[in-house]
C-alpha cells in the first residue's frame, strides 16, 4: 500500500509539473477559431426559409468542434417588387453580394446564398458543404479582435475596438475593418408573396454595416466607436460584430461578437 501511494504521489506532482512547465493544454480548453457565417437571405424567397432556420442553428448550437460560428442575416432588397417589401432589406447589403458575385465569378446572385470567411459560397441550406467550408476556415490562421466599454447613452452606442496584427501566415499587407449593428431575434409575418401567411424567425439580423478603417500589417487597429441606434432600440436584443477582410471583398482574417446589455 505504502509503494502504491508512493506512485501515485509521484504521478501527481509529474502531472502538475508538466502543467506548469507550459506544455499544451487540453482541446477543450483552447480558444476557438472564429469563423464568419453570412447569409443573403429575402422574406420574398420562398427558399430562403430552411436557410434562415439552418443560421440559426449554427448561432444557437455551435456545432463545429474548435470554432465560434460568427453569423450575419443580410436580408437583400431585389425581391422587394415582387409582391412583398421585406422590412429589414437593405441595397447596402444587395451590393455586398454582388460584389461577392463579382468576386466568385457568378452570373448572376441568388438566395439564399451562404459566403464563408469570405472564401466559399453555396447554396444557404446545403449543409455537406458548408461542413467542409467551415472546417477549412477553422483551421486558418485569424487575427484577434476584442471590444471593451459597451455603453449606449442618447441614442448612441459607443465602444472600443481593438485588434492584433494580421498574422504573417496570411500574406496581407493589410485588411479592412468593418462593424455591423444586428437584431439577436427577428420576426416576420409575412402577409404576401411567396411566403404569404408564413410567421418568419431570424436570427443576428444586420442593421447596419460599415468599414471603420485598415489594419496594416505589423500594426494593430483601435478605434472608438459611435454608432446612432434606431429610435425605440432594445439593447438587450442587439449585438455587435466586428471582422477584418482582405480587400476586394476577400477572405475574412478574423471576427468577433460582443452581446450589448444596458
Amino acid at each position: 500500500m505504502r509503494i502504491a501511494s508512493l506512485v501515485a504521489l509521484a504521478i501527481a506532482t509529474l502531472g502538475a509539473w508538466l502543467l506548469h512547465a507550459g506544455l499544451p493544454r487540453a482541446r477543450a480548453s483552447e480558444a476557438r477559431v472564429p469563423v464568419l457565417v453570412e447569409l443573403f437571405t429575402s422574406e420574398g424567397c420562398s427558399s430562403c426559409p430552411p436557410a434562415d432556420t439552418y443560421l440559426q442553428k449554427l448561432d444557437r448550437d455551435q456545432p463545429i468542434s474548435g470554432a465560434e460560428v460568427v453569423v450575419l442575416s443580410e436580408h437583400v432588397d431585389y425581391w422587394d417588387e415582387l409582391g412583398w417589401k421585406d422590412p429589414y432589406s437593405s441595397r447596402l447589403l444587395t451590393d455586398r453580394q454582388s460584389a461577392y458575385g463579382n468576386r466568385f465569378g457568378l452570373k448572376t446572385v441568388y438566395t439564399p446564398q451562404m459566403v464563408v470567411d469570405g472564401a466559399s459560397e453555396f447554396v444557404g441550406n446545403d449543409s455537406r458543404l458548408a461542413e467542409k467550408a467551415f472546417a477549412k476556415a477553422a483551421s486558418s490562421a485569424k487575427v484577434n479582435i476584442r471590444f471593451s466599454s459597451v455603453s449606449a447613452e442618447a441614442g448612441v452606442l459607443q465602444a472600443h475596438l481593438e485588434t492584433d496584427s494580421l498574422p504573417a501566415g496570411l500574406g496581407l499587407r493589410e485588411a479592412e475593418v468593418y462593424v455591423a449593428l444586428a437584431l439577436d431575434h427577428a420576426e416576420s409575418q409575412v402577409a404576401r408573396g411567396e411566403n404569404a401567411g408564413k410567421k418568419l424567425t431570424y436570427t443576428s439580423v444586420v442593421k447596419t454595416l460599415e468599414r471603420v478603417g485598415t489594419l496594416r500589417a505589423g500594426e494593430n487597429f483601435s478605434k472608438d466607436l459611435h454608432l446612432k441606434l434606431e429610435r425605440g432600440s432594445d439593447l438587450q436584443n442587439l449585438r455587435l460584430i466586428a471582422f477584418v477582410q482582405e480587400p476586394g471583398y476577400g477572405k475574412v482574417a478574423g471576427a468577433a461578437v460582443q452581446s450589448i446589455r444596458q
